[in-house]
């Protein structure tokens, strides 16, 4: 195994589920409990965008990672989490299928309460991620 692949599973963020939100299987980050207090009161309140980047790593040999950053427009946050798509391709599909992300604290419950929920404003990037990240998972190149 390469140094790169094994710094990159290291620091993989794991803590992501998806839950069902209305009838849609929504995508959800787990921060931990500080983080998510100090992001949520930093924006509460007040009218907030959150850019959202996926940028994907993949080594061709089937190894595919995502670079997600979350730039908010208030509080000053920049987050950018790693994470393993072989590990958490459902994640991906349900975020190119909903084009929602949601944010949340492992004390939460997901779904109900205590849940910041994003609407990614351009669907189409979110499934093109998805397209490259199948195609990662292959080892193709295309």
């Amino acid at each position: 195994m390469s140094d790169d692949l094994e710094r990159f599973i290291a620091e993989s963020h794991d803590d992501v589920t998806v839950f069902d939100f209305d009838g849609n299987d929504v995508p959800c980050i787990i921060f931990e409990e500080r983080k998510y207090d100090q992001i949520i009161s930093a924006i509460a309140g007040k009218p907030t965008s959150i850019n959202t980047d996926l940028n994907i790593l993949q080594d061709g040999l089937g190894h595919v990672f995502v670079e997600i950053v979350l730039t908010f427009s208030h509080g000053g946050f920049v987050e950018k989490l790693l994470i393993n798509a072989n590990k958490h391709l459902t994640f991906f599909q349900h975020l190119a299928k909903t084009s929602m992300l949601a944010l949340s604290s492992p004390k939460s419950h997901y779904g109900k309460d205590n849940v910041f929920m994003i609407q990614l404003p351009r669907p189409e990037k979110a499934q093109d991620a998805l397209e490259i990240i199948e195609r990662g998972l292959h080892g193709s190149q295309k």
